[in-house]
């Protein structure tokens, strides 16, 4: 079976991989799988720790190119009293599915996210997030991720396609805080391609 074929996606108008997308190939630098890859930016909704009501989330390398994560519904994080917001829920599966960038080792944004809600998620409980790259094709990356209620076995309550697409640091001196990104890549205890990961959404 082609990559172009193994999409979750179900056939989605731009999130299913053209004809001539390739199979994903995981860097030989990316992390070991088990390894957790850490906050990209101590900012960033998702994965920072420097945000006190975002999701905080620490992935995780997984085997191929997939990353696993978990996420507790805290009560900043409702809509409806007592559930998860929706828009929370796909932000969690957001940052799940830009994570797996550190596995191809490139720099990427969301360009398209579809997200299916199938459960209600509670507050306090647990989702257990996976993501995995499906194929790639020049610059678009596609992949798929979801949320499992209270264990990785139990009931999907969330899923997501995707589609991102590759970009350079420029991208985001141009259209972000230059000054704050300038900060992060002159860090001297960074290495050099960490810096340029630390600034990617």
């Amino acid at each position: 079976m082609s990559a172009a074929t193994t999409s979750a996606s179900g056939g989605r108008p731009g999130l299913t991989p053209p004809a001539s997308a390739t199979a994903p190939v995981r860097h030989p630098d990316a992390p070991a799988p088990g390894e957790p890859l850490g906050a990209h930016y101590e900012q960033c909704f998702g994965c920072g720790a420097g945000q006190p009501h975002g999701l905080q989330l620490v992935p995780r390398a997984g085997e191929g190119v997939s990353v696993t994560a978990e996420f507790t519904v805290r009560p900043a994080h409702q809509g409806a009293p007592g559930l998860a917001h929706g828009g929370v829920l796909a932000s969690a599966l957001d940052e799940t599915l830009g994570a797996l960038s550190w596995l191809l080792r490139v720099i990427a944004v969301t360009g398209r996210l579809e997200t299916d809600f199938l459960r209600p998620v509670p507050v306090g409980a647990t989702l257990y997030l996976s993501a995995r790259c499906e194929a790639v094709a020049g610059r678009k990356i596609y992949s798929s991720a979801q949320g499992r209620l209270d264990s990785p076995k139990g009931p999907v309550a969330v899923r997501a396609d995707a589609m991102f697409v590759e970009v350079d640091v420029q991208h985001f001196i141009s259209n972000g805080r230059s000054e704050e990104i300038r900060g992060v890549m002159a860090d001297p205890d960074r290495i050099k391609v960490a810096r340029a990961f630390e600034v990617n959404p």
